[in-house]
């Protein structure tokens, strides 16, 4: 019988804060034609001729101010997961990150050489997206067919709308939440709005009108569409009125238009409609990382703070809560279980 095995892919971190480690990581990140989509000309100017020159050291700040003793909180939050993880099976357990180390390459690799033929292969994004989700598994696929042609992958999809996520997230954001508060937050990565549209092979997508509909062909692809799935299910199982909620998109690059509303432009403005007390949660992550420890809990609150707000509180990511290895157990026992029926 093929032997199996669990590789949980994240994002990615610099493995350190210096600025050159820093533009290292931004250049196999931004280069990547799922992240910013132009032809690889334009692509290269814009990233290696401008942001290359001038963003490094500002993010190098940024890095500094949110990492730990044992390093990027990103990196050490997924090993965490997959020590928990582990202890639940007896298939290894392994980890890589879409850039930088340890990279997806290295996680097959080690998969291999403990005999695993057949991967269960988890990326760790909610949603779907471009340059989540489908740059995960494009990568995977390029790696598997020059190294390891011989294992088979299989790819656990987007659990946005699946109740046992939705139950996870809605208790973790319960306890986390202050006794009062006039507004609960739900912020976002942003994409670009051609994104959308380019991932949509239905081409039955319209920004204007179908992210509200109960259902339309695109949603399964329509990065925008599940976020707003995510926060109408998960205040349904809180209870919450719609009207003390809100939705917005965070870390815009660029000038180009992305979904909106936008972060920043939100916590600027609310303030003045009565909103002194806010919760912020960032569902499209799973482990808390710089977008959330710096950008909202710091950045965002100190945006908040000065444009009339009175009381900030940032409830994390679910990181290594039981709960959460709770639901990834449940997930990969589903593709598991398709290996073994196959």
């Amino acid at each position: 019988m093929n032997k199996k095995g669990i590789l949980l892919v994240n994002l990615g971190s610099p493995k350190s804060t210096a600025v050159d480690d820093v533009r290292e990581y931004l250049d196999e990140f931004l280069m990547d034609e799922k992240v910013i989509d132009y032809r690889w000309i334009f692509r290269a100017f814009l990233v290696r001729g401008i942001i290359l020159n001038t963003r490094p050291a500002k993010s190098a700040a940024a890095y500094k101010t949110v990492w730990t003793d044992q390093g990027s909180p990103l990196i050490v939050i997924t090993e965490k997961i997959q020590k928990k993880l582990q202890e639940r099976y007896d298939i290894p357990v392994e980890i890589g990150m879409r850039y930088a180390q340890p990279s997806i390459e290295s996680g097959i690799r080690k998969l291999v050489d403990q005999g695993v033929s057949e991967i269960v292969l988890f990326p760790l994004y909610p949603q779907y997206a471009m340059s989540t989700t489908e740059t995960v598994i494009e990568k995977a696929e390029e790696v598997r067919k020059k190294n390891f042609p011989e294992v088979k992958i299989s790819y656990i999809q987007p659990f946005y709308n699946r109740e046992i996520y939705i139950s996870c997230l809605a208790e973790s954001i319960r306890e986390k939440l202050p006794e009062h508060f006039d507004a609960l937050q739900f912020s976002y990565h942003g994409v670009p709005e051609r994104h959308i549209y380019k991932t949509d092979p239905t081409k039955t997508c319209n920004l204007n009108d179908c992210c509200s509909r109960e259902s339309n062909p695109s949603h399964q692809f329509c990065y925008r569409h599940q976020c707003y799935k995510t926060t109408n299910d998960v205040i349904q199982k809180l209870g919450l009125p719609k009207e003390k909620t809100i939705v917005s998109f965070q870390s815009r690059l660029g000038k180009d238009k992305w979904i909106e509303p936008y972060t920043d432009e939100t916590l600027e403005t609310i303030p003045k409609k009565g909103v002194k007390t806010l919760a912020v949660v960032c569902p499209a992550f799973v482990s808390d990382c710089l977008e959330t420890l710096e950008e909202i809990s710091v950045e965002g609150k100190e945006q908040f703070m000065h444009a009339g707000g009175e009381n900030f509180h940032y409830i994390p990511c679910l990181n290594d809560e039981d709960r959460w290895i709770d639901v990834i157990q449940t997930l990969c026992d589903e593709k598991l279980n398709e290996f073994y029926l196959v």
